[in-house]
């Protein structure tokens, strides 16, 4: 990997022969495991300024209509998060000269205050070529990161780091974009609290909605509702007219039934209940998916971004046959997007229930790619990846010119991406939005064997016995297994949760900078093998706090809880009450703790004996109060499925009986002090 300083650029074909797609990476880390920022992507002409409102991606635009840029979201790390980038090569506008990539904080939130800022570039195979660290961050509440720029006509990559203490307004302002300063900004937040109505999908047709340039809105907090910038209502009463088509998403609530009664069934695209053998559910899958992907250009790009497709037309088949040695193999399925005359094919791997993936299949298929210059093996299965942790081990032939890459896929991924478009992003018609619904449906089906993770390991069970025998010794190659199993149901219910919600929800992962995801498991495996607990943390977008799960192995039982500051103004007691107040529908078992200043927890007690007299949550010394921490406990499964009474079920249940019980009657408000979102005081 060329390693980059601030200043410095290079030729992109000096580092790979396939960089007509690349895919950016710009992450860091915060040491509470909440501090976050928000990528953007300008396209700037010859003379350095955007050509039209359109040339500007953020969280509101996040995909240009022709493919050629895309924000995928964010991916946890070892220490933090990555937000990653689709850029391809070939689909910029021949007038566009440079693409500028920078990310922004917001709410008064400074770069200085992250850790490990740094970007990086992969090829179409996903092979790093470059990386560029921010050592130098301090007040700025925007960074341009690096851009890309044409140079003979090939790209080059610059290392800019530079920075902006007026955030992304001043960066946006520098490219000749209309920007809200944050009066107006201020103004503006009451009315997108009043309208929650969900906008039309950001960068649908690539153009503003009315003839006034966008406005980007980098002051006001972000909005559930992904309006587009021109969507942003004015500080005057009356609302811009919305001319944009709307984006389809199904209704929450079900019409009426017209059945006669309860036993009648209602009739599928995709019929599930006759399927025998594991067999006959890999087909179908395969059969049902791919073709759901080719129909629905939204969801199809949404899944193959990610592996370095391009935007086109795409066409799937599936059971092809092709030669290889003596026998042909037979794929379950090829994906070929094709753009501007060229083709991007990928082979497909597919197991459903709990089978694994084969090494010596994939390595066949993966040879096979190589030989008829592929670009990708996607296999798709149950089990979700980890960093650094491959689910099979391949083995590439470095002499060959021709890089084929290797990724994963999980079915929970695949339900989580059609449940964002047809209930929170929508699609182009209601045509569309049924084909996903019937897909998820048929993904949720019992018999359809693509239930996601659902298997803690065989284990599971000798870890269990041990701790309870105190047994365990660390080092334990068991524990690891277990610890790695952990990680993987903590990112699938990640997935589900943000499907339901409609927001991004990520693990917290906690690690010194620089701590590779091998040593940090081992050093989790080591903590269960000390004290019998298995821990994360999930960030929930739009949430005051970090929601904690604690799975206590020695007592059975889960505890799910937040830690929400004090307000910064008013009295103790009528904080506790408007706590009390706003927890009025929570479930009566719930445990409220105060947080003292130099002493951790304080008075403590269930809201069912807190909500007659919630003075009785104050220190009687008159400690300062922090903060306020909220926790429910619940019995965790036994066995290590997916079972009514395995494990895993109960974890999903218990994060989401958290979240809809405690966080969600949680109201918020920016904090004066470092931007985070508090509880109203």
């Amino acid at each position: 990997m060329h390693e980059m300083i601030k200043g410095a650029n290079v030729d992109l074909a000096s580092l790979s022969e396939d960089v007509d797609s690349v895919a950016l990476g710009l992450s860091w880390s915060s040491a509470t495991g909440d501090g976050d920022a928000d990528v953007s992507v300008l396209l700037l002409g010859a003379d350095g300024k955007v050509r039209g409102d359109a040339d500007f991606f953020f969280y509101n635009n996040p995909a240009a209509v022709d493919g050629s840029v895309q924000l995928l979201g964010k991916t946890p790390t070892a220490d933090g998060s990555e937000d990653r980038i689709s850029l391809d090569l070939t689909a910029i506008p021949p007038d566009v000269e440079r693409i500028v990539v920078g990310a922004s904080r917001y709410g008064g939130a400074r770069f200085g205050e992250l850790d490990g800022l740094r970007m990086t570039l992969a090829d179409r195979a996903g092979e790093v070529l470059l990386g560029f660290s921010i050592e130098d961050a301090g007040v700025e509440s925007a960074f341009i990161f690096g851009e890309i720029y044409r140079r003979g006509g090939g790209w080059r990559f610059r290392a800019v780091g530079q920075g902006y203490e007026t955030g992304l307004a001043g960066l946006a302002t520098d490219f000749g974009l209309d920007v809200e300063d944050d009066a107006e900004a201020e103004t503006a937040a009451p009315v997108l609290e009043a309208t929650p109505e969900p906008g039309p999908e950001p960068g649908s047709d690539g153009a503003p909605e009315t003839e006034k340039p966008a406005e980007p809105l980098p002051a006001v907090p972000r909005q559930p509702d992904r309006r587009t910038p021109a969507e942003e209502p004015s500080p005057a009463p009356a609302r811009r007219p919305r001319t944009a088509r709307k984006k389809v998403t199904l209704p929450r609530v079900a019409r009426k039934s017209l059945a006669e009664n309860d036993s009648w069934r209602q009739a599928r695209l995709f019929p599930v209940s006759s399927l025998k053998s594991d067999r006959e559910r890999e087909t179908r899958a395969t059969s049902i998916l791919l073709s759901v992907m080719a129909q629905v250009p939204e969801f199809g790009r949404r899944l193959t971004a990610a592996f370095g497709a391009p935007a086109g037309r795409m066409e799937t088949f599936t059971e092809v046959s092709l030669p290889h040695g003596d026998s042909p193999k037979r794929p379950d399925g090829v994906i070929r997007v094709e753009r501007a005359g060229k083709l991007w094919t990928a082979l497909v791997e597919t197991k459903t229930n709990g089978n694994p993936l084969k090494a010596e299949q994939v390595q066949d298929y993966m040879d096979i790619a190589a030989r008829r210059g592929y670009e990708a093996v996607i296999t798709l299965s149950n089990d979700v990846a980890l960093e650094g942790s491959p689910l099979v081990d391949v083995r590439i032939d470095r002499r060959r010119k021709h890089k084929v890459a290797l990724r994963h896929l999980s079915w929970a991924e695949v339900a989580h991406q059609a449940q964002m478009l047809i209930r929170h992003e929508g699609v182009g018609n209601a045509a569309h939005a049924w084909l996903l619904q019937e897909l998820l449906h048929y993904l949720r089906h019992e018999n359809s064997g693509c239930h996601g993770f659902q298997n803690m390991g065989p284990a599971w069970v000798p870890v269990r016995n041990a701790i309870d025998t105190e047994t365990l010794c660390q080092g334990d190659e068991r524990a690891l297994e277990v610890v790695e199993s952990w990680e993987r149901l903590v990112r699938q219910v990640c997935l589900r949760l943000g499907g339901e919600l409609g927001r991004k929800v990520l693990p917290v992962q906690r690690a010194r900078r620089g701590t590779d995801p091998h040593s940090r498991r081992a050093a989790l495996a080591d903590r269960l093998c000390r004290d019998g607990r298995l821990y994360a943390e999930l960030r929930v977008e739009g949430t005051p706090g970090i929601l904690a799960i604690t799975a206590d192995l020695r007592t059975g039982r889960l505890r799910t809880s937040i830690e929400i500051p004090a307000p910064e103004q008013g009295y103790p007691l009528a904080w506790a009450k408007r706590l009390v107040r706003q927890l009025a529908e929570a479930p009566a078992d719930l445990h409220v703790e105060t947080l003292v200043e130099g002493q951790g927890g304080g008075p403590r007690g269930t809201l069912e004996r807190l909500r007659p007299e919630p003075g009785d949550i104050l220190p009687k010394d008159g400690a300062r109060i922090t903060g306020f921490r909220l926790s429910l406990l619940k019995g965790m499964g036994s066995t290590r499925g997916n079972a009514e009474t395995g494990f895993i079920r109960s974890v999903d249940d218990a994060v989401h009986r958290f979240h809809a019980g405690v966080v969600a009657h949680l109201e918020r408000r920016p904090s004066r002090r470092s931007g985070a979102e508090t509880p109203t005081g």
